[in-house]
């Protein structure tokens, strides 16, 4: 059983026991509850009724939250020569071709999203053992395999996020930092709700949101009510 640090048992108590939160007290207890030195990130953890063994049932989405990530996502661009200029005027951060490509494969991976036009896919498809596991490969469903490189380097850096259930089925999504007004860590959250209902997968049957919690970088989770969730925006 993980032991817990006293600073994290002493958080814990002030979450009741068997009890489902509306989606605003639950934000505010957590930024009240935060008191660590650094800024931390809030997160949000759903698990969903899916067995992504089954193609039918694989969820990968992407979605832009209104209020942004609080977070300066650094972005690298895998193209031709005669598309640089579009993805510096865009904001890229890191530009290249091939010259890239094997940076990437000599350990160079210091960005936050790698976005490559079709035509780089070949190449780019050598790095699946170095970028894959590390969440970075480009794939059409994430959004990061594009031609239009200005509408989708500006979207990632405005706080477009990527997510993806895991093996067992659940969502890790960060949705703000604790700097952020209860009202747009609120707003950022409805937006998550309505993109995961939406982009519910067709081999779905059953209960598709089976619990849901939010926590921050360094504190306990705290359950939220879904039915609150969805009827607080009807």
């Amino acid at each position: 059983m993980k032991k817990h640090s006293r600073r994290f048992n002493t958080l814990l108590k002030e979450i009741e026991k068997d009890k489902l939160y509306a989606p605003l007290d639950a934000l505010c207890l957590m930024k009240n509850l935060s008191n660590v030195n650094f800024l931390e990130t809030a997160e949000v953890h759903i698990v969903l009724g899916l067995d992504p063994k089954y193609a039918d049932q694989q969820l990968r989405a992407t979605v832009m939250l209104p209020k942004g990530t609080g977070k300066t996502i650094r972005v690298a661009v895998v193209t031709t020569d005669d598309k640089t200029q579009q993805a510096s005027s865009a904001g890229a951060d890191i530009i290249g071709g091939e010259n890239l490509i094997q940076e990437i494969k000599k350990g160079r991976l210091d960005f936050d999203k790698l976005i490559a036009t079709p035509d780089m896919m070949i190449s780019i498809a050598k790095l699946g053992k170095i970028l894959g596991p590390k969440g970075l490969m480009p794939s059409p469903k994430a959004g990061t395999v594009t031609n239009n490189l200005v509408k989708t380097i500006e979207e990632f850096k405005a706080g477009k996020v990527e997510y993806k259930i895991d093996r067992n089925g659940v969502l890790h999504i960060p949705f703000g930092q604790l700097n952020f007004t209860t009202e747009d860590l609120y707003i950022n959250l409805i937006t998550l709700q309505q993109s995961i209902d939406k982009n519910r997968p067709q081999g779905s049957k059953g209960k598709y949101w089976k619990s849901i919690y939010i926590t921050s970088t360094m504190g306990p989770s705290i359950p939220l009510n879904i039915n609150l969730l969805r009827e607080s925006h009807l």
